[in-house]
């Protein structure tokens, strides 16, 4: 045990002046929030919100990342809904309640679908999307999709619409799945470091950039399949939307160069001709064909509509708060899996634990889906969060874990025990298996002169200094716990999928499967999204598949931070003044760097860091 160096003078003055800096930007954060509250007030109350017009067509526009659950707690969210910035995360059960909600109200008579903002997003994600664009066509109301190009995940959302149309200079940008890594051996060898790896699974891949110069047989079998499996529900899901011919998708990947240099460069043409897209027109024609239906909008220099976060708020001011159905509760593990709270991006197994814990208390709450987004991450995390899972079956609320785009290694670990166990055809899955890795630098230090020697009580103090070698037992001593962590592992999973171990063995080994891969091996039940787990949970509680609602059971954040997030970004901008809300956001920029000072705790209380970030574009009317 060291004792941390003493604190100088300047330090302490540091502790001191800043503890005065922090306690004033409190002051007046708290002031600023209320300030705000009292103007969103006044905007909700004084004008009634948001009013859905008849004949007034729906947007669905979302952008950034699509997500499980919004980040509500990360400031950067607030500085976009101040400033009427595209916001950087999009939640897929906004846009798919939107629809839902949509579908049977008589004032909305289409969808308009605009994506040219979404930068990033999981299949199973869109496939659920997709699903939900589906059910509003039911009803006989159209869906048109407009972008200035496509790109691969765009496409597909696009492609279920009854229209797909293009800008005559854009192209349809499709390529194929791919998994590909940077490989570090050479480069760590001659920089003297060595990643000692501690694993179970020849497929156990995560490791091999630090151990290898390319990736290994086993990885490059197993991602061969799943990237296969994955490419054919993508191309099927396309074909079958766009009445196509089966292998039209890959086709039109595989004649790319020709279909091109045949329609004189132009991928506006080459996608009309191979059925991708319905037509090509320019955003202005697009807009006038709109208006032409539903009239001009003069303020938005644009066709009448209404987006469908102002819908949504629109509709939940409509329907009030009082429900007396059956409620389900939503807990998203979204991201890496983490020790202790976690932080913005990331899942802490404290947090989640607590969450399912806060669910099994609650009264109302009949059943809950466990609904994963995640690589996994800290074995001991996921163990909690599957305990919290055991602890809700014990009190005799079911559990339904629902996989989407990635729910893998960790998270797998905190489905398994699930009563049932939903998973998209294309969920990225499996990965049973565990590995540890020390990384060791005496010999990158003795290349330049520096030594490590002493004495230690015991042979075993001292062992973990990366500035000295890994010794004999060391190594013995890690493998030993690895090879027990991977036989809790595949326990657990045998136990919880009523197989037997050796069963799970061989399956596991650290090799990752799509998901209808996965429901043929038992490691899932069904295949369907949120929706399908939501009605089984409701089934298993006693009550009927559609008399429920789903309640989102999410960290504690900021009332006046959930409170914007309910509105696009023009709206949220037009309820502050343009003075207020530049010197507002000025101010909490600086006041993040509070947040940031918060994380450092250096003896001598000296930093050097640059606070600052680029700016996005602002957003335009669509």
């Amino acid at each position: 045990m060291t004792d941390k160096p003493s604190r100088s003078l300047l330090g302490r003055l540091f502790d001191f002046v800043w503890m005065l800096v922090a306690g004033l930007l409190k002051l007046v954060t708290i002031f600023l929030v209320v300030l705000v509250l009292a103007v969103l007030w006044f905007g909700l109350h004084g004008s009634h919100g948001v009013h859905i017009a008849d004949n007034t067509p729906l947007v669905l526009a979302p952008s950034g990342t699509l997500v499980e659950q919004i980040d509500q707690d990360d400031s950067r969210h607030l500085l976009e809904s101040l400033s009427g910035e595209p916001p950087s995360q999009s939640s897929l059960r906004d846009l798919t309640d939107a629809l839902e909600q949509a579908k049977d109200d008589k004032r909305i008579p289409f969808v308009v679908l605009k994506l040219d903002e979404l930068s990033d997003a999981g299949l199973p994600q869109l496939q659920e999307l997709s699903a939900a664009m589906h059910d509003f066509q039911s009803s006989g109301k159209k869906i048109i999709a407009w972008g200035p190009s496509y790109d691969q995940a765009a496409y597909y959302a696009a492609a279920h619409a009854d229209e797909v149309v293009l800008d005559p200079m854009g192209s349809v940008d499709l390529e194929g799945f791919s998994s590909y890594s940077n490989y570090f051996k050479d480069a760590l060898d001659k920089l003297g470091v060595e990643v000692h790896v501690f694993r179970v699974g020849e497929y156990k891949s995560a490791v091999e950039p630090f151990t290898r110069n390319d990736m290994s047989p086993e990885a490059r079998q197993a991602s061969r399949e799943w990237l296969g499996d994955l490419w054919q529900v993508y191309g099927a899901g396309v074909a079958q939307a766009r009445k196509l011919p089966a292998g039209a998708v890959p086709q039109y990947v595989a004649r790319l160069a020709d279909g091109l240099e045949a329609a004189g460069g132009d991928g506006a043409a080459y996608a009309k001709q191979s059925g991708l897209v319905s037509s090509v027109e320019t955003l202005r024609q697009f807009r006038k064909r709109m208006a032409a239906q539903v009239g001009f909008d003069d303020d938005l220099g644009s066709f009448k509509q209404i987006h469908y976060l102002d819908y949504l708020d629109a509709v939940d001011r409509e329907r009030g708060s009082s429900s007396d159905k059956n409620k389900i509760g939503v807990v998203t593990v979204e991201g890496e899996i983490v020790d202790g709270k976690g932080e913005i991006g990331q899942a802490g197994g404290e947090t989640i634990a607590d969450l399912l814990d806060q669910a099994r208390r609650d009264e109302q709450i009949s059943a809950v889906v466990l609904r994963v987004n995640s690589p996994g991450g800290s074995v001991w995390a996921s163990e909690q969060i599957r305990r919290a899972v055991d602890a809700l079956k014990e009190d005799g609320k079911p559990v339904v874990a629902s996989m989407s785009t990635l729910a893998a290694s960790g998270g797998y670990w905190i489905s398994m025990d699930a009563d049932r166990i939903f998973a998209h055809d294309a969920t990225i899955t499996g990965s049973i298996g565990i590995f540890g890795m020390l990384p060791t630098i005496d010999r990158a230090l003795g290349k330049f002169g520096v030594h490590t020697d002493g004495v230690g009580t015991t042979p075993l103090a001292g062992t973990l200094r990366i500035d000295r070698p890994l010794s004999e037992e060391l190594g013995r001593i890690m493998q030993a716990q690895i090879n027990k962590g991977y036989r809790d592992f595949i326990g657990g999973v045998a136990k919880a999928r009523k197989l037997e171990v050796e069963k799970v063995n061989q399956i596991a080994r650290g090799r990752v499967w799509s998901g209808e891969a996965a429901l043929k091996l038992g490691l899932v039940d069904e295949l369907g999204g949120l929706k399908q787990a939501a009605d089984a949970a409701a089934k298993q509680a006693g009550f009927e598949p559609g008399d429920y609602e789903l309640e989102a059971i999410e960290p504690a954040h900021e009332f006046a931070l959930h409170l914007l997030s309910r509105f696009s970004g023009e709206t949220r901008a037009m309820l502050l003044p343009a003075a207020m809300r530049g010197w507002l956001q000025g101010f909490l920029q600086q006041a993040d760097v509070q947040q940031y000072l918060a994380a450092y705790n250096d003896p001598r209380g000296m930093y050097a860091r640059c606070f600052c970030a680029p700016s996005q574009g602002a957003r335009r009317p669509h």
